[in-house]
């Protein structure tokens, strides 16, 4: 990146935060701040283990400093400005997550567009959040769009404040259904046998929520499909999974013709074979429904996450926070575009052109000196696809 672009993206960021109110995250004095600068060179050096205190003002440091990217800690400490982490002497942390359009498994790199990637994000938040709010309980969420390629969920909890990484760990673990076995969704009591002295166990299906649920909603929807089939039809479906043959499919498919309303219960034991289809749907369960958020992110007790409300210096966008009612309706593309650069135009030089997403609008853009929508420019150019052009 040129000095020009550089010194052209420092006053329009500057522009920007005289214009817009940050509020700081709770605590704010008890976090470590830090934050990259517009430098020369193909590396950005962080700027790190600073307090509140010597930053100053929130507001006259991002007006006066015009960062390309500010963090602050989910880590909570007695000394935040400290050089060393044993030094800032942590107390508690944030649970973060973290999704990342990169590193979704449904996004396909170099053929999904920058905004077909953030919609597949979003359904990834959607699901993350089914797990915090009602698998977990969670009460105190902030949401927020990173600016970049996903969103960031803050919990702020006081019970999971004091967490340490392993503990963190288990609830990664479970969003991302690592490790989950069939079994564990199992439910057994021992019934009385009627005419029998000897009782039984009755083993069921968790249908109330979490995994089990997930499961059963899966392996429901299967069967639901197989009993529209013609019989012939419905028995080539069942051997199309690995070991089941011609007799176990017929079993299959007379117990769930025969037991649709156990099944529906939760009852998958209803027969041996049922019990080892059901046990299939276990994996598919975790590979639709697991939240793929960035596992090192949620153990990290120190963790620096971006500020809320600050620009994001890879794309020009907004960091935007987020009420649980304004996800569905949030476009990102066009609702992150800062006001500040709206309105008006300017001249570049494009070295990558392209399709850019944004306002929208689908902006065709072709490589060479040319006059741009503002957000649009600046868009490309803190991704180094265009360079500022002389006045």
């Amino acid at each position: 990146m040129e000095e020009r672009t550089r010194a052209y993206l420092r006053g329009r960021f500057r522009d920007h935060y005289r214009r817009t109110e940050i509020t700081p995250p709770p605590a704010a004095n008890e976090r470590e701040w830090g934050f990259i600068p517009w430098t020369e060179g193909p590396d950005t050096t962080m700027v790190r283990h600073r307090s509140l205190l010597e930053l100053g003002n929130l507001s006259e440091f991002l007006v006066r400093k015009r960062p390309r990217h500010v963090y602050f800690s989910a880590g909570r400490f007695r000394d935040p400005g400290a050089s060393s982490m044993a030094e800032k002497e942590w107390q508690s942390a944030d649970l973060v997550f973290d999704l990342d359009a990169d590193h979704l498994p449904s996004v396909t790199l170099g053929e999904d567009s920058y905004g077909e990637m953030l919609a597949k994000c979003k359904a990834a938040l959607l699901r993350l959040l089914e797990f915090l709010e009602e698998d977990f309980a969670f009460e105190d969420l902030e949401i927020v769009f990173s600016g970049g390629r996903g969103y960031h969920v803050h919990v702020r909890d006081e019970n999971v404040l004091q967490l340490e990484r392993e503990h963190r760990r288990e609830i990664v673990d479970y969003v991302r259904g690592i490790g989950l076995e069939f079994e564990d969704l199992i439910e057994t009591e021992t019934v009385a046998g009627l005419g029998r002295k000897t009782p039984t166990e009755r083993r069921t299906l968790q249908i109330e929520g979490g995994w089990g649920a997930r499961t059963h909603d899966h392996f429901m929807a299967f069967v639901d499909e197989l009993l529209e089939l013609e019989e012939d039809a419905a028995l080539e479906r069942l051997q199309a999974f690995d070991g089941i043959g011609e007799g176990k499919a017929t079993a299959t498919l007379n117990a769930a013709r025969n037991n649709r309303e156990q099944l529906e219960a939760g009852n998958v034991t209803v027969h041996t074979a049922v019990a080892q289809l059901a046990e299939r749907f276990a994996s598919t369960a975790v590979e639709r429904d697991n939240a793929p958020i960035d596992e090192p992110v949620t153990t990290d007790t120190n963790r620096l996450i971006r500020l809320p409300g600050s620009l994001h210096g890879g794309s020009g966008l907004k960091t935007v926070r987020l009420e649980r009612d304004e996800i569905a309706d949030f476009d990102p593309l066009v609702d992150a575009v800062p006001e500040t650069f709206e309105g008006h135009e300017i001249t570049v030089d494009v070295t990558d052109g392209g399709e850019v997403e944004l306002a929208g609008e689908t902006h065709s853009v072709s490589a060479g000196v040319q006059t741009l929508p503002e957000y649009v420019a600046v868009f490309l150019m803190a991704r180094g696809r265009a360079e500022k052009e002389k006045e």
